[in-house]
């Protein structure tokens, strides 16, 4: 990182809680997802065995987000849609150290506390489809190209195949011994911007990201051998806001 690229303060954020997922309950954790599921995971030596990591992934299953933090080489801190964090669940999101986020309005918070997380050397997963849906990143927010930017981190790519059956709901799991892959490619170097980052620099790096993790989602086809589950049906739509970069945008 250039002298130039110090990270905006974080001083005041504090990071998020690490006893349930820098533990020895992680690994127990992953015992038991392994246990209901079979879970495969390909390429995970790509990930950095060390310095901040952003893992940016498509988004087809419920437990995409779980199965990114517990089972991911590294622990994974999720931006996670505040919508998500009611209840017993919203509790359990918080002692696991992910991060809420205000999807349709800017969320200098969430920001923050994703780059603290990356200041201290860790990792913090994004998913830039944003909603669940087909998983075929036809839609691409520009968090993970931000946050990338901002820190000089290198940005994972990750594609989930079986987290959601064909034509099953946003809310569904697969079924009991389902077979679950996930898939992890080459790290994109990014470079440290200093503020200000300039709307032009992120749509640069959104789009560079974009293309490699399509390209990495035929690779991840042909390595092995299956396909995404399909839109979500008719009924089973989520609200996710019209902002990001898109083919027709390009066109």
């Amino acid at each position: 990182m250039t002298p130039g690229s110090v990270l905006p303060r974080t001083d005041a954020v504090p990071h998020p809680p690490r006893h349930l997922l820098h533990s020895p309950v992680r690994p127990a954790a992953a015992a038991l997802i392994r246990r209901r599921w079979q879970v495969r995971l390909n390429g995970e030596e790509q990930m950095p065995t060390s310095g901040p990591v952003v893992v940016a992934a498509n988004h087809v299953g419920f437990i995409d987000g779980p199965l990114m933090a517990i089972l991911s080489p590294r622990p994974v801190h999720a931006l996670t849609k505040r919508e998500m964090f009611v209840g017993r669940t919203g509790a359990f999101l918080r002692r696991s150290g992910q991060i809420p986020v205000d999807r349709f309005h800017p969320d200098p918070l969430a920001v923050k506390t994703a780059l603290r997380v990356l200041r201290e050397g860790n990792v913090v997963g994004l998913f830039p489809e944003g909603a669940r849906g087909a998983g075929d990143l036809a839609r691409f927010h520009r968090g993970a190209a931000y946050l990338a930017l901002a820190a000089g981190a290198p940005v994972v790519p990750l594609i989930f195949f079986g987290t959601r059956e064909p034509g099953a709901h946003t809310n569904s799991v697969p079924p009991k011994g389902a077979a679950i892959d996930l898939v992890y490619g080459p790290p994109v170097a990014v470079e440290a911007v200093p503020w200000p980052r300039r709307r032009e620099q992120v749509d640069r790096v959104s789009w560079l990201l974009r293309e490699r993790l399509l390209a990495h989602l035929d690779t991840a086809r042909a390595l092995t051998g299956r396909s995404l589950p399909g839109p979500l049906p008719p009924t089973d739509t989520e609200i996710d806001p019209a902002t990001g970069i898109t083919d027709e945008e390009a066109s």
